[in-house]
């Protein structure tokens, strides 16, 4: 194709991949979303990305942008497209100790940033269980969440520029440090979770945060949900806000990884219906210093904390971590949810958010309704607490798009019953533009076609993801 040899001649021809090359790209690592693309591009600078964009806009091709592979919802799926990697603009181009920033491309690794910060005695807080192969252009483009959002924030909120290719290969550079910036519309923001359908980023400037001198880990047993919370609101109100992570697994989930994992162990000898990964991370050293006595001052609290709960019978066990293997342990179970619902077998999978005072109301409603659906179906739900984040997902024992379909409708109208969002991490891609058309407010909608168009007025961008037509 003569769009190709035009571009071979702007990267390279090695770096156009085609047949057996493209195969590594083409397929989401869920393989539930496979493309057929024209072809994969893989530019080594921003200048490069623009060329290919202007090429594509040119001639009116798609071109969709693709960072780790890491999503759910088919946001990369490349059908008939130009598929765009970001993978070789993966250089960490500064990191500043004192601003505590760090300057990146695109295709950096999350693990290769959070060992960048760590060298320098920081951290990225971002983190979930893809780390090691999600792309910083990906996670800005899904305003990715994650466990430690309840301490630190989305994507969004570590992010303070952003370089970004529009539509018509110009470069947008707002590549700026500037934690106050009032100077027009906020178009960082606004390229920030638009999953590539406004722009290419191809760098950013990313806040980096004060590592912890030491953490607090443990699992924990509740009797309720609203005792979590109570839990929860005591830890904050003891640390000063310095709980890092509270993740609610349900008795189904520990049961489901533990089948599916040879090497599991189930947190507690008893088995319990919500059960807490619970971490506060000390970044005063008075919190961190061995005693004399051999305790940790943050560790000694969390252990006091809880004790005082048992014995007031709002908590019915707890396991905390003695030593880094022990926290790598319980962390890991958290992390497979991923594994545990794609090596589940036939499912229908939700990212939804409620008020979080409100996830135990969402439990209670939304058994029953999809028991109505498929008496037999299996629920599993893993959630971040802490900011109301529950993935849900019901396991089936047949494929009927009718009943799946039903299900997510089932879902949805439980979260909005509930003044909740049916996407809260994963974003839109593909699978949820039904329900973008069924529950999005329509003036938001207007108004996102018409910011589409006039950004990207021939449709090259990602086509056909996030904004129902």
């Amino acid at each position: 194709m003569s769009i190709l040899t035009d571009i071979a001649a702007v990267i390279g021809e090695d770096r156009v991949l085609t047949g057996a090359d493209a195969a590594p790209y083409v397929t989401d690592w869920t393989g539930q979303y496979v493309g057929t693309p024209i072809a994969v591009l893989r530019p080594e600078d921003t200048q490069e990305v623009a060329d290919i964009v202007k090429i594509a806009n040119a001639t009116g091709t798609p071109v969709v942008p693709v960072s780790g592979h890491t999503g759910l919802t088919g946001a990369t799926m490349g059908q008939d497209a130009l598929m765009l990697s970001v993978d070789r603009l993966n250089t960490i181009y500064d990191v500043d100790p004192e601003g505590r920033t760090a300057t990146v491309g695109a295709g950096v690794i999350l693990d290769s940033l959070h060992a960048a910060a760590d060298a320098h005695n920081l951290i990225f807080p971002l983190t979930f269980g893809a780390r090691g192969s999600a792309m910083i252009g990906g996670v800005l483009s899904t305003n990715a969440g994650g466990s430690n959002v309840l301490r630190y924030g989305n994507t969004r909120d570590l992010c303070l520029g952003v370089e970004v290719v529009m539509a018509d290969g110009r470069i947008m550079n707002l590549m700026s440090a500037l934690h106050k910036d009032n100077s027009g519309l906020n178009l960082r923001q606004l390229v920030i979770g638009a999953e590539g359908t406004l722009g290419v980023i191809t760098a950013a400037v990313m806040k980096l945060k004060p590592k912890p001198h030491a953490y607090a880990t443990a699992m924990v047993a509740m009797p309720t949900l609203d005792d979590a919370l109570s839990l929860l609101n005591t830890l904050q109100d003891a640390t000063g806000g310095a709980v890092e992570a509270f993740e609610y697994m349900t008795r189904n989930y520990i049961d489901r990884h533990l089948s599916l994992s040879e090497d599991a162990k189930p947190p507690f000898e008893d088995r319990y219906d919500v059960n807490i990964l619970v971490e506060v991370g000390a970044t005063a050293p008075r919190d961190a210093q061995l005693r004399s006595d051999g305790t940790i001052p943050i560790v000694a609290q969390l252990e006091e904390i809880l004790g005082g709960m048992l014995e007031d019978g709002h908590l019915l066990d707890a396991v905390i971590a003695q030593n880094e293997a022990q926290r790598a342990a319980m962390w890991e179970r958290r992390e497979a949810a991923g594994e545990v619902v794609v090596r589940g077998g036939i499912f229908v999978n939700t990212d939804v958010a409620v008020p979080i005072n409100k996830v135990a109301a969402f439990e209670a409603m939304v058994t029953p309704r999809l028991k109505a659906i498929d008496a037999d179906c299996y629920e599993v739900i893993v959630s971040h607490l802490g900011d109301g984040n529950i993935h849900h997902t019901t396991f089936l024992n047949r494929n009927d798009p009718d009943v799946m379909k039903a299900m997510v409708e089932a879902v949805e109208d439980v979260v909005q019953e509930l003044g909740g969002t049916f996407s809260a991490e994963h974003g839109i891609g593909l699978s949820k533009l039904d329900t973008m058309r069924r529950r999005k407010d329509p003036v938001a909608l207007d108004a996102m076609r018409a910011i589409k168009a006039a950004l990207d007025p021939k449709g090259i961008l990602n086509p056909g993801k996030v904004i129902p037509n």
